[in-house]
């Protein structure tokens, strides 16, 4: 991959015209280091900003005790954020903040890893992605995505909004014709992927970068 400045312009090939083109580029030695770039329902998106603290220290977390979980289950993979996601039904080609892949959606073949365990791409239908808000990520993570990643047949779309004071964790669920909300209490969200109850809290310390905890149970 090739190393571009911070401030620099991304520079997007003629050659990249639909999803096809643009998986080779992603996946070849000149697609950007730095940056978000997709191909999100047949547009190219690109971000080039900067990632907040709390934005980084929320999706850590979560990523975090999720790869924690799936090691002791045995019960599949888990990947943080700068792993491709292609799922050609959706025409859709992203990074998500985190994604989860059971170990039936890889012997059913809903998810192929192109070229085995070192894979560039995941490619099909994750059981569950993550995405965690920014300011500039807003339209494609609360319209954009809520559309294609219910298209691409995934199971679970975790959101996370740590944004302002009132953090915002929600878990939905796919339903006939879009994802459904699931029901809180007392703050506690079920996973029907993962099949326990989860909780995000923001730890404030004075002078210090807040912490998040992702309780789970």
């Amino acid at each position: 991959m090739s190393t571009i400045p911070i401030g620099a312009p991304v520079r997007i090939p003629a050659w990249v015209t639909d999803l096809a083109s643009f998986r080779r580029w992603a996946r070849s030695d000149a697609f950007p280091e730095h940056g978000w770039i997709a191909h999100l329902g047949g547009e190219l998106w690109v971000d080039l900003s900067m990632e907040r603290a709390e934005h980084n220290q929320a999706k850590g977390s979560i990523n975090s005790t999720l790869t924690m979980l799936t090691h002791q289950n045995d019960s599949g993979a888990y990947f943080a954020d700068r792993m491709l996601l292609t799922n050609e039904e959706a025409e859709l080609s992203t990074e998500p903040d985190g994604m989860f892949v059971s170990n039936e959606s890889l012997r059913n073949g809903r998810v192929i890893l192109a070229e085995g365990d070192d894979a560039l791409e995941v490619q099909g239908s994750p059981d569950m992605v993550m995405e965690a808000v920014s300011e500039s990520s807003v339209e494609k993570d609360l319209e954009v995505l809520f559309d294609l990643y219910w298209r691409g047949g995934i199971s679970e779309y975790w959101l996370v909004d740590v944004r302002g004071p009132d953090l915002r964790f929600d878990i939905y669920r796919r339903g006939p014709s879009k994802y459904l909300g699931t029901r809180k209490s007392g703050g506690w969200v079920r996973s029907q992927v993962f099949q326990k109850l989860f909780r995000l809290r923001r730890m404030e310390r004075p002078g210090k970068i807040s912490r998040f905890v992702l309780d789970m149970r």
